[in-house]
């Protein structure tokens, strides 16, 4: 934004709306090599039907944790780093 309570300008908002969509589809990749990692071998081996359950319950409950934290820690990444700490200026030291 440009000052407190301003509106923000058109490449702020495309930096965001970029941020939010690389956000989601590195999430989503991610909790799908970990639901895959976990969960695939009792979808491609014939496993006892006790571990099947096991693996396929735990892969249902990490890729979305896994896709939550990986959403939640790209945007605060970059909600930290999108301002400087003064305006006009690009780090503190200049």
């Amino acid at each position: 934004m440009t000052g407190y309570g301003g509106r923000r300008g058109q490449a702020e908002r495309d930096a965001i709306t970029v941020e939010i969509g690389y956000a989601l589809c590195s999430a989503l990749f991610a909790a799908a090599v970990v639901f895959g990692a976990v969960a695939g071998p009792a979808l491609l081996f014939e496993l006892p039907d006790t571990v099947a359950v096991l693996l396929l319950r735990t892969g249902l409950v990490l890729a979305p944790v896994l896709f939550f934290a990986r959403v939640v820690s790209v945007l605060v990444r970059f909600r930290r780093t999108a301002q400087p700490s003064q305006p006009g200026r690009t780090s503190p030291d200049s």
